[in-house]
């Protein structure tokens, strides 16, 4: 036998999954008067106990919204007790694991109170800034949107939102991508901490979307998104890291997605909103809609799978009080956070080396065209920019016409950047995929700390003859191939005849002397 406030408290941090602040906070409320001792009570239980009494609450059955209760001794100590007057959780307790149910019961209506917890969970100490608040800050990222839609004063929505963030950390483990408890499911990107917020968060959003609740919360460092379904099914809880995020990477965020498409919500300082088609580069952009809220028209979303007939990406231009004239690419990767696509075209003639630009231009855009499909294979790895270098052009013997070596590199919110090295010959679709030669993960190949590159391949000319390819960055001077072709070729590029299936390896001279291998190698 244990008294009635072990009882909650074993089931509000068993059930509900609350904290040890949060479970002190929903006893006080309901009247008990040392809801530590209750709490330390509670875990005290161990042994088959334990696990019987948490396999009852965790069960099917165990659904407070249809408790059947009736008037036992138990209910009218409530003025010493006062469980279940304040809580459902209570409820719970002073009935189902009690035994209570039985016959003249009467049934519970309404939804339990929701418990808000205290400190940085505490549903009143939200951050909220006034819709004007971006254009006189020094910062341009989440900590200068407002807090739209229209629940943001619904504290109950917003106490489910951070009780489901408290819970996150134990839901999903050390190491845990996804993973369900309670109900809810628990989604976090790679690299990204699950705990609760050590301070009060910033709200983003509150409010509905096509029937379901929306909340979106900031706590610095991580974006997190807490979604309710009209359909009474289970809540869902994302959380994504944002750290040093700027102009075009706090631009948007995935506010919902459902079937009719992702809805993105977008920064206070985007004027202008348009989609595009990155495999049709020559198609003009098209004006997307957005709501007073800054929430967009739903937007297809990329392909996830095999086929990959369209790549839909959104344009927006910044406010000129931040940026005049300022337009950059977003495409939505599977994340809460779209990715930001940026290009840096080939060195000129004695020219310094060049910075990554936005992708909106002519050049960048038919670039794009041929490597957008290969995005799908950074789906779901919290990716938050791609950059592509054209690093080198090359003349094709036997009139092939130009190549194009280009470095792709996709940088993480975590810090870790993997690269695809690709060789870009004429093509009769604009669409037309790239010929993938390199590749390397977790490295710092094509970044402002990796910016020399060189790598190899095996090309067939429109006469039939096979020849060995090889290209280096704007800093090489000279070429060796060793293998089926042994040579050593002046300059960034090369083409030399080589069997169909002979390997060649290349190595790359610096101008200061260093050597280079292939990336990948």
């Amino acid at each position: 036998q244990t008294d009635g406030a072990t009882r909650a408290a074993f089931v509000l941090a068993t059930l509900d999954e609350l904290p040890p602040e949060g479970v002190d906070d929903v006893l006080v409320r309901l009247g008990v008067d040392d809801p530590a001792g209750a709490r330390e009570r509670a875990a005290g239980l161990a042994g088959a106990a334990w696990g019987a009494a948490e396999a009852l609450v965790r069960s099917d059955e165990f659904d407070p919204s249809s408790l059947r209760t009736q008037p036992t001794d138990l209910l009218r100590r409530r003025h010493r007790v006062r469980l279940g007057l304040i809580t459902g959780t209570a409820l719970v307790v002073t009935g189902g694991v009690l035994g209570v149910v039985g016959s003249g019961a009467t049934p519970l209506t309404g939804p339990p109170p929701v418990p808000h917890g205290s400190g940085a969970l505490d549903p009143d100490r939200v951050v909220v800034r006034s819709r004007t608040s971006w254009d006189d800050t020094a910062r341009v990222d989440f900590t200068a949107w407002p807090a739209r839609g229209s629940r943001t004063k619904d504290t109950d929505l917003l106490a489910k939102a951070l009780n489901a963030w408290a819970r996150a950390g134990g839901a999903l483990g050390e190491d845990g991508r996804a993973s369900r408890a309670a109900g809810t499911a628990f989604t976090r990107a790679p690299g990204t901490p699950a705990g609760a917020p050590t301070g009060s968060p910033r709200l983003l959003y509150a409010g509905d979307v096509e029937g379901d609740a929306v909340v979106l919360l900031h706590d610095g460092d991580r974006v997190a998104r807490y979604t309710e379904p009209a359909s009474g099914g289970g809540a869902a809880f994302e959380v994504g890291r944002t750290d040093d995020a700027d102009v075009t990477t706090a631009a948007a965020l995935v506010l919902h997605r459902s079937k009719a498409g992702a809805r993105w919500l977008t920064a206070p300082w985007v004027d202008e909103s348009a989609t595009r088609d990155l495999l049709r580069p020559d198609t003009p952009a098209r004006a997307l809609g957005v709501s007073k809220d800054g929430v967009t028209s739903p937007l297809p979303e990329p392909p996830a799978g095999g086929g990959c007939g369209t790549w839909p990406v959104v344009q927006f231009r910044s406010s000129a009080r931040i940026v005049e004239k300022h337009s950059f690419l977003l495409t939505d990767l599977g994340a809460l956070s779209p990715v930001h696509l940026t290009y840096t075209p080939p060195p000129g003639a004695g020219a310094p080396a060049r910075q990554p630009r936005e992708a909106t231009g002519s050049r960048a855009l038919v670039t794009w065209a041929r490597l957008a499909c290969r995005l799908g294979a950074l789906r779901g790895e919290g990716v938050r920019a791609v950059n592509t270098w054209d690093y080198a052009a090359q003349r094709l013997p036997e009139g092939g016409g130009e190549a194009v070596w280009a470095c792709t590199r996709a940088d993480t919110w975590a810090g870790r950047g993997d690269v695809f090295l690709s060789l870009r010959t004429p093509a009769a679709r604009p669409a037309a995929p790239v010929e993938v030669v390199a590749r390397a993960d977790g490295t710092a190949a094509c970044s402002r700390f990796g910016q020399h590159v060189v790598a190899g391949a095996r090309w067939k000319s429109p006469q039939g003859h096979w020849y060995a390819l090889g290209a280096g960055s704007r800093q090489v001077t000279a070429l060796t191939t060793s293998g089926a072709v042994s040579g050593t070729h002046p300059g960034t590029t090369f083409a030399v005849r080589a069997p169909e299936d002979g390997a060649v390896r290349v190595r790359a001279r610096l101008g200061n002397g260093e050597t280079l291998d292939e990336v990948g190698r």
